[in-house]
């Protein structure tokens, strides 16, 4: 089993220890596509490993038609460079993989990014999966145990546009924003039980609020320019006229400037570092995300991750 540490989280499997981006409500029409800007983003990590573990790194920006990437990506042990083994997921997922004994683990990744994704039209077996309750998004539970059910049957009744809005709406009205209020292993009933969270759980409970009405929605993780304070990121994507739209539950950076990591279900298919449950303190952590140029945000406007 992979034990996920989660965006602006700091953990040491011996005691969840979260430290997370702060997340606060914004509010989606149609728009011109995004302007290509070139954007320079990377981050770097340390972390002690106790014991032998193998380690799942998802920080390398997602590939893409229309995306050129240069990029660099070390990883090493005690000061010693070891060799990690990349496979593909969903969207161009990226991680990397590597079985390590114990010792002082450091990453770095850097990356420049010019031009923009080219939008690709929704698969079936994407919408099949996309519209499923997961680990930390229990969605078939959202209706009456964890939301009022009338709110969500409200939601389910209105077109794609206006059910994504309103179901941003209702995840601000539902969340409050509270530093360390929640650690990586809680899903939508431990975050509604308190009414707090963080990033990741802003775009869980929008995820779940989606998928509880039959509109696929998926969890990344982004590099996103702007973002202050700066950290890995975490939105969502949901389907409007056959094509993924990212929907941001925090409003906390623009959308033109996201440039994709990770795509999945939930946070244990996005997260930065994931590893098998062996000893592991992650001891610093730091993200950068810069754009050639100031980007603009429509709040209301559908965007397409590029």
């Amino acid at each position: 089993m992979l034990y996920p540490l989660s965006y602006g989280g700091s953990i040491s499997l011996a005691g969840l220890a979260p430290v997370a981006v702060p997340c606060q409500a914004g509010a989606m029409s149609s728009a011109t596509a995004p302007p290509p800007h070139t954007r320079r983003v990377g981050c770097a990590l340390e972390a002690t490993l106790g014991e032998p573990t193998t380690i799942v790194l998802a920080v390398a920006v997602a590939r893409a038609p229309g995306l050129e990437l240069q990029e660099s990506l070390r990883v090493s042990l005690d000061g010693s460079e070891v060799g990690v083994d990349e496979t593909i997921g969903p969207a161009g997922t990226r991680w990397h993989t590597a079985a390590l004994p114990a010792g002082e683990l450091a990453v770095h990744y850097e990356a420049t990014a010019r031009g923009r994704a080219t939008p690709v039209v929704v698969q079936d077996a994407e919408r099949i999966l996309a519209v499923r309750p997961s680990r930390y998004v229990q969605s078939d539970e959202l209706a009456g145990p964890l939301v009022d059910a009338a709110a969500v049957e409200s939601l389910g009744a209105l077109p794609p546009r206006e059910r994504i809005l309103a179901a941003r709406s209702l995840t601000r009205d539902l969340l409050r924003y509270t530093p360390g209020s929640t650690a990586p292993t809680d899903g939508l009933p431990e975050i509604l039980e308190t009414g707090q969270g963080v990033c990741r759980d802003f775009a869980h409970l929008l995820a779940g609020l989606l998928r509880a009405t039959d509109l696929p929605a998926r969890v990344v993780s982004v590099y996103a320019p702007e973002l202050a304070p700066m950290d890995f990121h975490a939105v969502v994507e949901t389907v409007v006229d056959d094509r993924w739209v990212v929907v941001d539950a925090t409003g906390l950076a623009p959308r033109a400037g996201m440039l994709r990591i990770a795509t999945g279900r939930d946070a244990a298919d996005t997260a930065f570092l994931a590893n098998d449950g062996s000893s592991l303190t992650l001891l610093r952590l730091s993200v950068h995300a810069e754009a050639d140029a100031a980007l603009a945000e429509s709040p209301e406007a559908l965007v397409a991750l590029g």
